[in-house]
């Protein structure tokens, strides 16, 4: 960055008194174009994440793959044992006994897959993540009492500084600041 040069700010956010006034501002920005879009709430809103975008994510795919995996290792794990590498026959018992090895391979398959649903969401939501530039926002510590905030950020296509403020200014919030990084 050249000394001349200004750093772009992270984006513009707009703080509104209660949920529906935030839900209203995340419909009225996503039909307005705005893509990047991120909303802070103190509560659960329904239709948030749709609203802003957030509809669709591979974590369900993901969980379901490692916790297979995690079966096909235990069961393996356990027919190498008996059956390949130490075979031992106890009171008649067949070496191979499918009904004997569901609950090592049903404990690995709950262990990988909730293991590989922690990991996941930790990598999607960024975590972790000591510090976020809307904590630079006056009032933000409200977010998490009783405050509701939407931000456009930066890297939006539609992301017009001027325009943008504008259009924030529209739905009405509380206020609108601008989020420096």
């Amino acid at each position: 960055m050249n000394h001349g040069e200004a750093e772009a700010p992270f984006g513009l956010m707009a703080e509104y008194e209660g949920p529906e006034d935030l839900l209203d501002a995340a419909h009225k920005a996503y039909a307005a174009g705005f893509r990047k879009l991120d909303a802070f709430s103190p509560v659960p809103v329904h239709g948030l994440a749709a609203a802003i975008g957030f509809t669709r994510t591979n974590l369900p795919y993901v969980v379901f793959f490692c916790g297979l995996l995690g079966g096909i290792i235990g069961y393996g794990l356990q027919y190498w044992i008996h059956v390949i590498d130490y075979p031992l026959n106890i009171g008649g018992r067949p070496l191979h006994s499918g009904l004997y090895f569901i609950p090592v391979t049903f404990e690995l398959t709950i262990l990988f897959a909730g293991i590989s649903c922690f990991l996941s969401m930790l990598i999607a939501n960024g975590l972790p993540l000591p510090y976020h530039p809307v904590f630079n926002v006056p009032g933000f510590s409200r977010a998490s009492q009783d405050r509701f905030f939407l931000c456009v950020l930066h890297e939006d296509p539609q992301y017009d500084a001027e325009s943008t403020r504008l259009f924030l200014e529209s739905t009405r919030p509380n206020e609108v600041s601008e989020v420096g990084r």
